[in-house]
């Protein structure tokens, strides 16, 4: 049998859909299963096992990653059966120009004739979507292909070249001997919205480096550089230090995360990569329902201010920005910390020198 496993376009979906991904793999241990991605996506599982090739496309990109020859290569791996995690058009008119016999998918934007099998969102009584866990849409889909239930736990795997850049991050920042290390993620792709004050990030690593003797390590993607920047130089503190100044990558980030005793971060990726590699989280929601990314992880904590113009979904706040804005320092330090009391990291296992 060969399926195709077409991957979400956004890196925390990605890290979402690893249950339903791994049921899969394990429900036709012989198939052979092949990924359809964006080229970035395609770090964010890279290590794992599940997959016997990925067919990478990019509409932007290199002429092999465009439509026609996604399609092309689809029709010469022979699918029979394909499951789209992505709600767009796009992924079920590659599946069905591409000639997947069966493909699995939701009934959204007008795509139902390319479907197969056609599964109905969640909607409320109104018949409009109802933000429910996105996890469980996806482990529905894999259901639908005849695994058992996926399950809710996430997973990704750390690469050889991902833990010797973070070796050269924790050495060079005297990481080793830090009794505790704080990862701060203040990016997101979505947009403005979602962010949270660099100055707000500055007093948060200071109230760690002053009341818990913490090292504290802000994270970055390629455009938040700045960012990290702007947090590291507000904080005033030694032991505050970013990824800014090191070659960033996705195998980067997945390897700090994995060694960080706690992430604070904003609703983007990196939150999920915590949950994957079993680290503590806490992350800070604004603009965004917490119902679409509940992942239902035990070391989660959710803040959210309750304001009457949100959750909007909007990624540049037309406002005052209060969702985020009114989330204090101090409140999301106590979070932490009360985390870090339920899960010390003495109690946590050791990885900071996994190799």
């Amino acid at each position: 049998m060969k399926i195709a496993l077409f991957l979400p376009n956004w890196i925390g979906d990605v890290v979402m859909a690893t249950p339903a991904i791994r049921a899969i793999r394990q429900h036709f241990p012989i198939a052979r299963i092949v990924g359809v991605c964006r080229p970035y996506v395609a770090a964010v599982v890279e290590g794992a096992p599940w997959f016997d090739h990925l067919i990478l496309h990019d509409k932007k990109g290199s002429r092999e990653h465009r439509g026609f020859a996604v399609v092309s290569q689809l029709r010469r791996e022979g699918i029979d059966a394909a499951v789209l995690f992505p709600n767009s058009f796009r992924s079920a008119l590659f599946a069905w120009l591409g000639g997947c016999r069966r493909r699995i998918g939701f009934d959204r934007y007008g795509r139902s004739f390319f479907l197969s099998d056609a599964l109905q969102p969640v909607r409320d009584e109104r018949g409009m979507l109802k933000p429910s866990p996105i996890i469980d849409d996806y482990n529905r889909l894999a259901r639908t292909l005849g695994t058992s239930d996926p399950g809710h736990r996430m997973e990704l795997f750390a690469t050889p070249a991902g833990d010797a850049a973070t070796d050269q991050v924790w050495a060079e920042m005297g990481m080793h001997s830090a009794g505790e290390v704080i990862g701060l993620n203040p990016g997101a792709a979505f947009g403005a919205a979602k962010h949270w004050p660099a100055e707000s990030f500055a007093e948060l690593a200071r109230q760690f480096v002053d009341r818990r003797g913490s090292r504290v390590l802000v994270l970055c993607g390629p455009k938040e550089r700045e960012l990290a920047h702007e947090i590291v130089a507000l904080s005033r503190r030694p032991g505050i230090y970013s990824l800014a100044d090191f070659p960033i990558s996705i195998g980067l980030s997945k390897a700090c995360v994995r060694r960080v005793d706690l992430l604070v971060t904003t609703d983007s990726g990196p939150r999920h990569f915590a949950a994957a590699f079993g680290r503590p989280v806490v992350t800070l929601f604004g603009p965004t329902f917490v119902e679409w990314t509940e992942t239902y992880y035990p070391k989660a904590v959710h803040l959210q201010k309750k304001v009457p113009c949100g959750p909007c979904q909007l990624r540049v706040c037309p406002l005052d920005h209060r969702c985020m804005r009114e989330l204090s320092p101090a409140e999301v330090f106590d979070a932490c910390s009360q985390l870090l009391h339920r899960f010390p990291p003495t109690a946590i296992p050791e990885r900071r020198h996994a190799g």
